[in-house]
């Protein structure tokens, strides 16, 4: 027992008195034995604690199995911060301790008394003792551990669910931000150049413009419409084109020309589309006459940015409601390439806080999924989240989807691949990272059940899941039946 444990008394129990008796037939895991079944229980000893008191601690090795008697105990876990978090409460008649017993594994939680409190303690040989020599007591204890990992498995898989809704909620905030702020920025832009454009329009309004200016005017109006997007060229040439025309604008007198050239090359305008201007516009006004031009410019790519901000936002309000619906009801069709894709657009941020490539090869041709277990975006989740911790700064991940005939009876299946190119995993690690548990992270990190939901998901819809690491290279193969037979088990 933890030497954390204080003011515990202690008291052989040789024999079982009628009191203990009576106590014994409340533990509802051994209400239906009868009286020579109870015996076996004689020779436990007898401990009370007081408020408080620590009966076990996360992380020790395991010793004990405990019957509560009297008073109340808390089920605790110490989290990433080094707080205790209260899970749930322990009443009297509860026997446990069984399951880092039987499972070889240190206390995954705490347990203290919340008001004072008297059990039967088993030590290792009592425990083992009553495994192998009372059948009725050993089948009520390994019905017992069932129901409690049962339990466990589903109160750690809520908290790794909250955990990876945590990071995903964050890495949301951060991608609508950026579209966010570049459309306020663009919309803040568009005001002020549509004030410019205004009062240069209210200065031509004026004066009386001949035919000539106004179809000069309506024809660099129609070229700055019809382009949209802003010509692709390399930075030499743009760099060239630039200096040309912000020369050729000073020569003019162009106020701003260094400040307009830019807009004006961005839609291919050069000296030369520019002479009718010149030559309709004497003096001050054609410095006006230009920049209502690069207004009117930089007003049309302003609103293509704010369209794509926008739209970058609609991406991803989708790629949420995908992967947040994804699996809801028994069962359901699912584009496996589709899933995959919300999925990294939610960890983009993750990407490229470490400036990591990733190389998509997604089968054009890949069949549609039928569901059977909810929760297929998890095994992409866990599956990319591990592969981004393992790579380096400037690393690369694979995804890969493609179809296969690698079943037996020679049905296709739908195979995707997720490979990176970090350390790779121990070889120590390997033949547990699908144990339920089971972690390198320190206390209060890790779960260590990532790969166990990824594993549980994967076998539940009729699949499998296998790995091969070295350093440098470690890739995980998902292999899904495309005509998936839901297992009698499930079928209602």
């Amino acid at each position: 027992m933890s030497d954390l444990i204080q003011s515990v008394q202690a008291t052989p129990a040789a024999t079982i008195s009628d009191a203990l008796f009576a106590k014994l037939r409340t533990v509802s895991i051994l209400s239906t034995l009868n009286d020579e079944e109870l015996r076996c229980l004689e020779g436990a000893e007898e401990i009370t604690l007081q408020k408080d008191d620590l009966l076990a601690k996360q992380g020790e090795v395991a010793h004990y199995f405990w019957i509560l008697l009297e008073g109340e105990l808390r089920v605790l876990q110490t989290v990433a911060d080094g707080k205790e978090m209260s899970l749930a409460p322990i009443p009297a008649g509860t026997a446990f301790g069984e399951v880092p017993l039987l499972s070889n594994t240190p206390n995954l939680v705490s347990v203290r008394a919340l008001e004072p409190s008297r059990l039967l303690q088993f030590d290792e040989e009592a425990f083992w003792k009553l495994m192998t020599t009372c059948p009725g007591v050993r089948k009520s204890i390994l019905g017992n551990m069932a129901l409690r990992i049962q339990k466990l498995q589903s109160i750690a898989v809520q908290q790794e669910k909250m955990a990876s809704l945590g990071t995903l909620a964050a890495g949301l905030m951060h991608e609508l931000n950026n579209p966010g702020a570049a459309a306020r920025r663009a919309a803040s832009q568009l005001r002020e150049n549509l004030m410019r454009i205004h009062e240069l329009t209210a200065k031509f309004s004026r004066i009386e413009l001949s035919h000539q200016q106004k179809q000069c005017m309506f024809d660099l109006q129609e070229h700055a419409l019809r382009s949209k997007q802003p010509l692709h060229m390399n930075s030499l040439e743009q760099s060239d084109a630039e200096e040309a025309l912000a020369e050729w604008m000073e020569q003019a007198n162009i106020e701003n020309a260094w400040k307009m050239a830019p807009t004006l090359v961005s839609i291919g305008i050069d000296a030369e589309e520019l002479k009718c201007a010149r030559q309709e516009f004497p003096g001050a006004t054609f410095t006006d006459a230009l920049s209502w031009l690069a207004a009117l410019v930089s007003s049309m790519q302003l609103v293509n940015t704010i369209e794509e901000s926008i739209g970058r936002v609609t991406d991803l309000v989708l790629a949420v409601k995908s992967y947040a619906y994804e699996g809801k009801g028994p069962r359901q069709t699912i584009d496996i390439n589709n899933s995959i894709h919300a999925t990294l657009v939610i960890l983009g941020h993750k990407f490229r806080e470490k400036e990591i490539t990733v190389e998509k090869n997604l089968a054009a041709d890949l069949p549609v999924f039928q569901a059977i277990c909810s929760g297929l975006n998890q095994i992409w989740t866990n599956l990319l989240d591990n592969a981004i911790d393992a790579a380096s700064p400037h690393g690369r991940i694979k995804v890969r989807t493609w179809i296969e005939k690698t079943l037996n009876d020679g049905r296709p299946e739908i195979c995707i691949s997720i490979s990176d190119n970090g350390s790779g995993i121990p070889a120590e690690c390997q033949a547990h990272i699908f144990d339920p548990f089971y972690t390198t992270k320190p206390m209060g990190v890790g779960t260590g059940i990532g790969l166990g939901i990824v594993h549980r998901i994967v076998e539940q819809n009729g699949g499998t899941i296998r790995f091969a690491s070295e350093p440098g290279n470690t890739e995980f193969v998902v292999r899904l039946p495309i005509d998936n037979i839901q297992p009698p088990e499930q079928a209602s």
